[in-house]
């Protein structure tokens, strides 16, 4: 036990504690492959080993890092295992975790630039510098009449649109009066659960988002969008805002938003478009063409935690007229106020999203940016689609399985000609070898099996060896 006169950890002692941490961290990364990507342990299984009681007296550090081996890595899903090809990746690197612990080393709260001017300016330098990286259009940079803000997820982007779309078209009285109704929102049935989520929250009602049919692609269709905001329209209600993707989570689809833009901008409608995890291949000049008609938009974002080795969590926001947002969101009791907000020379982002408090989320984006350079990142993001091509030509080449859609960059949907049940069966007995993480979706009512590479250490023979796991267990079912 500790010495009842010393509670908090010394300088040197965090010194000491923190050496074993990194590593503890360090040999996770050399031994990761060993465990089994997704967890095998029952439900309650964890809780089960942990005391009934907190602790009284306070433990030596040692213990507490000894039960990260014996208690809590079992249940552990490794997401950073390069064997992870399920969802969409939550990539970490050595420069995001090292830019995350000074983060939290200096536990600044970031809510507006007179409690840390560090946490705010670099914020908006570095996703200034993402605008021209990806070619994003001109309105999005700070020094243009938009600008970017680093929330959690695309969830709180989402929402943060939606009720930015809200307040525009009820004339910022639906915060005052609550009267939202006969508002409709517009995505298409791929697009993610986290919209309908937005609009519950935002008093708008599931009741009033309009699932609009895909193509073959499973990309929304622009012309029975135009043909349901007509209807609508006549019905009495009022369409104001409609979600598009970059890359949907069922099978990466690409949504048409030159098209879906000019017919938002023609019906007054807010256009956000969501491009989670694909939007970090516009880092690449060759993909930048899934962004065409995105200066059509009024807010965009994607995630550097998927697909960009910034740990979890950070997504990029990004509006072209943050006077809406900012005129939606902001509050200003008298405990916030200072002389430099009412200078109106700086960027108080906590009027930017839901909460008010915010961590130095930039500084793990800024060390990978720094770390890794764009053409680094370029090399990575370009190998993982190499990689799915190749797996892709693979399930061409083979008799018993077959694409159902062509991907169009790192994900790619495939199932066994044998049926829904046999394709079940393969993933469950794929998951629990251990060996592999995969999931499905469902895609014009068949089963479908996803393999999405992009985590930050997967490797060509970690695909080879994939693919040829999925080839032998399937003769053995």
């Amino acid at each position: 036990m500790k010495e009842s006169h010393s509670f908090h950890m010394t300088p040197e002692e965090f010194r000491y504690h923190g050496k074993k941490v990194i590593d503890w961290i360090a040999d996770y990364y050399e031994k990761i492959e060993s465990f089994p990507v997704l967890s095998p342990v029952e439900p309650g299984e964890i809780r089960s080993q942990l005391p009934n009681d907190p602790p009284l007296k306070g433990e030596e550090f040692s213990s507490i890092l000894k039960d990260m081996e014996s208690v809590i890595l079992p249940g552990v899903t490794h997401w950073q295992s390069p064997n992870f090809f399920a969802f969409f990746p939550a990539n970490a690197s050595g420069p995001s975790i090292l830019g995350d612990l000074l983060s939290s080393g200096l536990g600044v709260q970031g809510m507006i630039w007179a409690t840390s001017p560090a946490c705010t300016e670099v914020e908006t330098h570095v996703l200034d510098w993402l605008v021209e990286i990806m070619a994003l259009p001109r309105a999005f940079k700070s020094e243009s009449t938009g600008g970017g803000v680093i929330q959690d997820t695309a969830s709180s982007a989402a929402l943060s649109a939606i009720l930015s779309a809200r307040e525009k078209i009820a004339g910022f009285s639906a915060n005052k009066s609550g009267v939202v109704d006969k508002l409709v929102a517009y995505t298409s049935s791929q697009t993610h659960s986290s919209v309908e989520k937005g609009v519950k929250i935002a008093g708008i009602g599931a009741d009033n988002l309009r699932a609009i049919s895909v193509d073959s692609t499973f990309a929304m269709d622009p012309q029975a969008l135009k043909q349901q905001i007509k209807k609508d329209k006549e019905d009495g209600t009022t369409p104001f805002f409609v979600c598009a993707t970059i890359g949907t989570t069922s099978s990466n689809a690409i949504d048409p938003i030159k098209k879906i833009g000019e017919i938002c901008k023609e019906e007054g409608l807010w256009l956000h478009v969501d491009a989670a995890m694909s939007g970090t291949a516009a880092l690449c000049p060759e993909f930048q063409h899934l962004h065409e008609g995105l200066h059509l938009a009024d807010s965009y974002c994607f995630n550097p935690h998927k697909w960009m080795f910034t740990n979890f969590d950070c997504n990029c926001f990004f509006v072209a007229d943050r006077s809406i947002l900012i005129k939606t969101m902001s509050i200003l009791p008298e405990y916030l106020k200072n002389k430099a907000t009412e200078s109106g020379a700086v960027i108080d982002y906590r009027d930017w999203h839901v909460p008010l408090g915010r961590r130095f989320r930039a500084l793990k984006l800024w060390f990978v940016l720094r770390y890794y350079g764009v053409e680094g990142l370029q090399y990575h993001i370009r190998e993982h689609v190499r990689l799915a091509q190749e797996f892709a030509s693979w399930i061409e080449g083979s008799n018993e399985f077959e694409l159902v859609v062509r991907p169009p960059l790192n994900l790619i949907c495939f199932r066994h000609i044998a049926g829904d049940e046999f394709n079940r069966k393969l993933m469950e007995s794929l998951n629990s070898s251990g060996k592999l993480y995969l999931t499905h979706t469902m895609l014009n009512d068949i089963f479908v099996l996803r393999f999405s590479i992009g985590q930050t250490n997967t490797e060509k023979k970690h695909v080879e060896r994939a693919w040829e796991l999925i080839k032998t267990t399937a003769k053995k079912l």
